[in-house]
């Protein structure tokens, strides 16, 4: 196992370079076009302390696969903001997040943009590279830093010549991102933007293991592909209910069962599939919640 500075190859396409997109103004989410992050030891994201394991697909792994992958994984800091793939980048990597969170989005040709997609340390990014079509249209973007391992995507070759454990992981972890995405156009198009506030707080929380989120409403109506203002509105409805605190730039959760009766369907409908097609990673997360760390959100 390895752990690397992102620049530490001259040339080398990492993938970090923040987004360079004219038509889509993110502040909160852009600080500099253009700059790119280092993963220098005084900015870690988060602590060296982060292992592997804390992924919990790498977690679900037998033993012995586990120790074989060791030392193929380079440790690489997500600061925020961060681009961990472009559009039609070719996906060299598969990128396995132990914190953070990372979204998914579309951008139009008219600088609109829409999330269809986020992960966090229940998943990988860099998907493409194992279906075979290298590279998507959509872009992943760090919204709350993090950390991954990163691993070479020319080894899936041998783990799919050897139907690998990893690979079946990888392959369940595909079939229920491909239910988050299909769910969320089902809910971006019929559900109310307070069903779809709730939606996306639930989710977003469940990937980070806590109860408070950084995110501005800009950046939230960024990424659900609506007004600033009625993100404002409809998390004003759910702080005077009880439900949540809106801080500057922080959303924290008061009543989490109050609000997951206040969202609609598709939340619980993801969950239960991730559930369903992952249930070694479930098992896992609740004997290392029960044995190694207070109790999360997480699944």
């Amino acid at each position: 196992m390895r752990r690397v500075d992102l620049h530490a190859r001259e040339g080398e396409e990492t993938g970090f370079c923040l987004m360079n997109i004219p038509t889509l103004e993110l502040p909160s989410l852009l600080p500099y076009a253009g700059t790119c992050f280092a993963a220098r030891p005084k900015k870690r994201a988060v602590s060296a302390a982060c292992t592997p394991s804390q992924n919990h697909i790498l977690a679900a792994l037998p033993a012995e696969e586990y120790e074989r992958l060791l030392p193929d994984l380079e440790s690489v800091a997500l600061p925020v903001g961060s681009t961990v793939y472009g559009a039609d980048e070719r996906e060299r990597h598969l990128y396995f997040l132990t914190a953070g969170l990372v979204a998914r989005f579309y951008v139009t040709a008219s600088g609109a943009s829409a999330e269809f997609a986020v992960t966090g340390r229940e998943g990988v990014i860099g998907v493409a590279a194992l279906l075979g079509g290298g590279s998507t249209p959509s872009r992943a973007v760090v919204l709350n830093a993090g950390h991954a391992y990163r691993l070479p995507s020319t080894l899936l070759k041998e783990e799919i010549r050897h139907d690998s454990a990893l690979l079946r992981l990888l392959l369940r972890y595909v079939h229920a991102l491909i239910a988050q995405t299909g769910q969320n156009a089902v809910c971006n198009r019929h559900h109310s933007l307070e069903q779809q506030l709730c939606r996306w707080i639930l989710s977003c929380l469940d990937r980070l293991g806590s109860n408070e989120l950084v995110m501005t409403h800009e950046l939230i109506a960024h990424m659900l592909g609506v007004r600033r203002e009625g993100v404002t509105e409809a998390a004003g409805r759910l702080q005077h209910a009880g439900l949540i605190h809106c801080g500057r730039g922080r959303i924290a959760v008061l009543d989490r069962p109050g609000l997951e009766a206040r969202t609609c369907e598709c939340y619980a409908v993801v969950k239960r599939e991730c559930d369903r097609m992952l249930p070694e990673l479930r098992r896992r997360e609740l004997y290392i919640t029960t044995r190694l760390r207070p109790p999360l959100f997480a699944w």
